[in-house]
């Protein structure tokens, strides 16, 4: 048995890596107690190791405006949907950085913002079924004046459209199902719910 995380609950069989380019694919086999009592038996499950990421929404409380970007995303047009997302900022979490420290990072790269406070929204596992990404979302307290334009990094073949847009327009759209990527729905819908105590904290 491998003690791959202290979980009495999970016994994990065999771990090892499937596939390790630009992302990693681990293959397990491993068991884990069952509702009724007793033990499954060894399951055969793969894992996209996407490690951690950070999100924040950029919120200018004085002009009641998000920013917002839009970029292609490889999976949405792998599942059929339009893969150009209108989404919160993102980036991935290094072994040396704090979340904190990431959010406000791609901030500058993807919008060329500055973040000073920040509020926690949450963790969330985006897909837990198959992927180990948890993923920290913040808002973040922002000068929106003269925010847009295309950003992002060359090296990466990022191609960033960062918009500010009026607060209620964006809420709403996440209400209405038109933002499809947790990165942005989320934070969105969080904002729908706190933006009066934002608004006179930052106000």
């Amino acid at each position: 048995m491998i003690d791959d995380n202290a979980d009495a609950r999970v016994e994990v069989v065999s771990l090892q890596a499937a596939y390790d380019g630009y992302f990693r694919v681990d293959a397990y086999q491993l068991r884990h107690r069952m509702h009724a009592g007793g033990w499954t038996p060894v399951l055969h499950r793969e894992v996209f190791e996407r490690g951690q990421t950070a999100v924040v929404l950029p919120y200018d409380a004085i002009r009641d405006e998000v920013v917002l970007i839009e970029q292609f995303r490889i999976g949405a047009h792998a599942a059929g949907h339009d893969p150009w997302l209108t989404e919160a900022i993102a980036g991935t979490v290094d072994d040396a950085e704090s979340v904190e420290d990431v959010v406000r990072r791609e901030a500058q790269e993807e919008a060329d913002c500055t973040v000073s406070d920040l509020v926690p929204i949450g963790t969330f596992l985006l897909t837990p079924g198959a992927c180990s990404e948890a993923c920290s979302m913040f808002c973040g307290r922002v000068d929106s004046s003269g925010v847009g334009g295309i950003h992002g990094l060359d090296d990466e073949g990022e191609d960033i459209l960062a918009t500010a847009v009026p607060a209620r327009d964006a809420i709403a759209r996440a209400a209405r199902g038109e933002i499809c990527s947790a990165y942005g729905a989320i934070p969105l819908l969080w904002l729908g719910l706190h933006r009066d105590d934002l608004r006179a904290r930052w106000g």
